[in-house]
């Protein structure tokens, strides 16, 4: 019998009526009625500016943050890789010293931002790449974020692997499952699984209440670490005979391990620079997520990673060889022979490195990738929702495949610090030298026409010309890293990749936007940050501009722009020359 399209009408309008319900069934509990689409896209609960009850996090916090993220087998890795390399253990801990102290100056430049406006990553990149265009970076963070919490989580698993072997020592001998060649086996994977299934229900609390977890893990972890340390020195002999290794390597060739080792450690915090803000939002005062940042973050990891770098380098003593990199590896050896008392004390430690690895986890991957999910998708997805994809993910990707030996795990490193230090570049770039703490924070949850960061269509072409060229610089150095030879002198660039980005993406865009001005900018520093942001946002969200063109994108802006003090009035239009 032939269907009518009369008698399709009501059969469509249903399923339309479904969908819509499901639509809104999926949506977040914090969606607001009454916005727009572009408003639906711009802004949920977790977007807006940290109202005042929010901003709980003092000094102490910060530090707190830091320490619990520092002490985590990762950082060991990074310091047990560089004595790997060939580099004595003085100068592996240099290099960290280095390195820690270059990545803090960059995360509390980057952190300002949400300090004084309390808004978050996703939001602030809208003022640099355009209320549209911050979508890419946004997207490019989450995912690094997604893979770092599978790397993380399959470290979690050596912890859980290492605990369950304390206890029944042939765990490692079940059969095994995966390929040979695959990275891992069936007992490290289950390990695997566990960690990662046990850590989901720490996504689920609010961020501003976390940071107990992080107090709990500055308490247990530096102690369960620095009794690793003690006892390896002591099976070792002491630290004499550690002390006194060279370095393996010499000439040119250990001029450009100690840059790498440099490197890895700045690598080692390329997300975390350019999603600070996440953190620094919920600060109660600026200076609170200032000199905490700047101090614990290179303290922090350089006497973290002198734990992995002087168990690397017991590792060559005790075991007649090659030192190894990964300490959780050594942990594991001391199981081997070892009475009750010993093999109880391997289930201390590794429990104890679960939870620096969960605390790390958290604070660094999944509520960096759940915030920036938020600004993908704002109505569907808030932290909670995110974290919970960004575990998914995780286990997804595969993590092992990333950490069969120290140079797979340096050359990670190094690849994702490209892309990170070019966002990073424009952002900081933008925020300090083109607008000088000026902010139009209503207008980073608008995408009329005319507000001050829709450009065109909502993308900012100069960013991405920045953003771009930062990439550029280092992309055939990449090539030689994954095993094709190119010339010498792109190696070299990307040795430095992470300066040479930054440093390329940052002065393209200055001077693109001293030749091409952009609006919303002072003359001189401005921050106007403090005020109640959340209630003015939320009063005036639905508000529209009646197709007034307050701000003309290819304006010439004037040296010295309406308001105060050089300062653009937004409330103004301001026109082309």
């Amino acid at each position: 019998m032939e269907t009518t399209v009369e008698s399709q009408g009501p059969r469509r309008r249903l399923h339309g009526s479904k969908a819509k319900y499901w639509a809104n069934k999926l949506a977040v509990d914090e969606t607001e009625p009454g916005l727009t689409s572009s408003q639906l896209m711009l802004i949920n609960k977790d977007l807006k500016p940290v109202e005042k009850a929010r901003r709980l996090w003092g000094p102490w916090n910060f530090v707190g943050l830091w320490v619990a993220d520092c002490f985590n087998v990762n950082t060991w890795m990074i310091g047990g890789s560089m004595v790997a390399g060939g580099l004595s253990w003085w100068q592996a801990w240099l290099c960290v010293w280095i390195g820690y102290f270059v990545a803090g100056i960059f995360v509390v430049l980057a952190g300002r931002v949400g300090a004084v406006y309390h808004i978050s990553f996703p939001v602030m990149a809208r003022s640099s790449f355009g209320i549209w265009g911050a979508l890419w970076p946004v997207f490019n963070r989450t995912v690094m974020a997604c893979v770092w919490y599978g790397v993380q989580a399959y470290i979690g698993g050596h912890c859980v692997y290492i605990m369950i072997r304390a206890i029944w020592t042939n765990w490692g001998d079940i059969p095994n499952t995966f390929p040979s060649d695959s990275g891992t086996s069936t007992p490290y994977f289950v390990s695997f699984f566990i960690f990662w299934f046990l850590s989901l229900p720490a996504i689920w609390f609010p961020v501003h209440t976390i940071r107990h977890l992080f107090t709990v893990k500055s308490y247990v972890v530096p102690a369960a670490g620095i009794a690793f340390l003690i006892w390896t020195v002591v099976r070792a002999g002491g630290v004499g005979p550690i002390i006194r290794q060279p370095a393996r390597v010499s000439g040119s060739e250990w001029s450009w391990q100690f840059m790498q080792g440099i490197m890895s450690s700045i690598a080692n915090f390329a997300t975390l620079i350019v999603n600070d803000s996440d953190f620094s939002r919920f600060a109660a005062k600026p200076n609170d997520a200032l000199w905490s940042q700047l101090f614990t973050i290179p303290i922090g990891f350089a006497v973290t990673s002198f734990i992995g770098i002087i168990v690397s380098s017991a590792s060559a003593i005790l075991y007649d060889g090659d030192p190894i990199w990964d300490p959780i590896e050594v942990l594991d050896k001391f199981i081997d022979g070892g009475n009750s008392g010993e093999r109880f004390g391997v289930f201390v430690l590794g429990l104890s490195f679960a939870l620096a690895q969960l605390g790390t986890n958290i604070a660094a991957n999944s509520v960096s990738a759940g915030t920036d999910m938020t600004a993908i998708l704002p109505r569907y997805i808030n932290i909670r929702r995110g974290g919970y994809i960004c575990a998914a993910v995780g286990l997804a990707m595969n993590p092992w495949v990333l950490l069969t030996d120290s140079s797979q795990f340096t050359t990670y490193l190094s690849a994702y610090s490209v892309f990170l230090s070019s966002i990073a570049g424009v952002m900081i770039a933008d925020y300090y030298f083109v607008r000088k703490g000026y902010l139009v924070v209503e207008d980073l949850y608008r995408a009329e026409k005319g507000t001050a960061y829709y450009f065109h269509f909502g993308l900012h072409w100069r960013a991405y010309a920045a953003y771009i060229a930062g990439i550029l610089i280092n992309v055939v150095g990449f090539v030689d890293a994954v095993g094709t030879p190119v010339p010498i002198g792109a190696v070299y660039i990307y040795r430095v990749n992470f300066f040479a980005g930054f440093i390329v993406s940052s002065a393209m865009y200055w001077l693109l936007c001293h030749f091409s001005p952009i609006p919303a900018t002072s003359d001189k520093w401005a921050e106007v940050g403090g005020q109640d942001w959340d209630e003015e946002i939320v009063a005036n969200h639905s508000d529209s501009y009646s197709g007034q063109e307050r701000f003309d994108e290819e304006a010439k802006v004037s040296s010295k722009p309406a308001g105060e003090g050089g300062i653009i009035d937004s409330t103004q239009p301001v026109k082309g020359a």
